[in-house]
């Protein structure tokens, strides 16, 4: 077994489909095919089996796929630390949302740099949770920063939790903190129907048997706030985000009962980069501090 059929394994277990592992892959889907079913015959074992129209992986074929991951990921470690030793610095891929971005930036890479300063970190931008899951799947980032929960495919590490606060134009008569009864029947700004949020939030109303009047429905954050500065509606997001409601003169109120949710560093289950292993390492001092 060689590296190339290594890759051609675990595209194959990603993609679920040989088309779109091949396109992965940039090879012809035939030609991929040929190269699983001579690797199969080589190792006397079946890695994948039909279904419907795409391949499952087998019992045996999952130990393959992860001993495979662990192998490439070796051979990037050993590639990053040539191109340290080089003229190339080693780059951190972490994926974020837009309202966990600032806490990343302002509190988590500056210690991170101070221990790792020939390491450059480039923070890949995601609408949300699901676009943090899928830079991880991808391979588009080392690891992701956002809340909980994500699917269990990925591995994650708890940081802190973070409270869920109701963000309002100025000059509504609301008391602070806000019983959840008093969202009832309020303007709001919500995230896209069918989103993974958005069903998180229906659920916390329906717990509390509250109906808002759903003004806005979007996932783009800036649309919200927006439509809270125009005094058309309030917005429910995390206290993080209250430093730039108060900037743009808006009112930050608790919730009662408060609400919370935890805030992870998530990642794929193979083996890190010592890179992406170091930065673990500081958030997680950092937490304990």
């Amino acid at each position: 077994m060689n590296l190339q059929q290594l890759r051609y394994v675990v595209a194959t277990a990603e993609h679920r489909t040989m088309t779109d592992a091949a396109r992965s892959l940039y090879i012809a889907q035939p030609a991929l095919s040929r190269a699983i079913r001579d690797l199969e015959r080589e190792l006397g074992m079946t890695l994948f089996a039909r279904s419907g129209r795409g391949v499952v992986v087998t019992a045996q074929g999952r130990r393959v796929v992860k001993l495979a991951r662990e192998a490439l990921d070796a051979v990037h470690e050993i590639e990053g630390l040539a191109n340290h030793g080089g003229i190339s610095e080693a780059e951190l891929r972490i994926a974020s949302t837009p309202s966990l971005e600032p806490g990343l930036a302002g509190r988590l890479l500056p210690a991170y740099a101070a221990e790792h300063p020939g390491v450059r970190v480039h923070i890949v931008r995601c609408d949300g949770r699901d676009g943090v899951v899928s830079a991880i799947r991808d391979q588009r980032a080392d690891l992701g920063l956002t809340d909980l929960p994500v699917p269990t495919d990925l591995i994650t590490h708890p940081l802190e939790r973070q409270e869920i606060v109701l963000i309002s134009p100025p000059g509504l008569d609301l008391p602070s903190p806000v019983p959840m009864g008093k969202l009832h029947g309020m303007r709001l700004a919500l995230p896209a129907r069918g989103s993974m949020r958005r069903r998180e939030l229906d659920a916390m109303f329906g717990k509390y048997a509250v109906t808002p009047v759903v003004v806005l429905e979007t996932d783009e954050r800036n649309g919200w706030l927006n439509a809270v500065r125009a005094g058309q509606a309030s917005l429910l997001w995390y206290r993080g985000m209250a430093e730039q409601a108060g900037r743009a003169g808006l009112v930050v109120r608790s919730l009662e009962p408060a609400v919370r949710r935890v805030i992870a560093v998530v990642h794929a289950r193979r083996r890190l980069p010592l890179i992406a292993q170091d930065f673990l390492a500081t958030a997680e001092k950092g937490t304990a501090a």
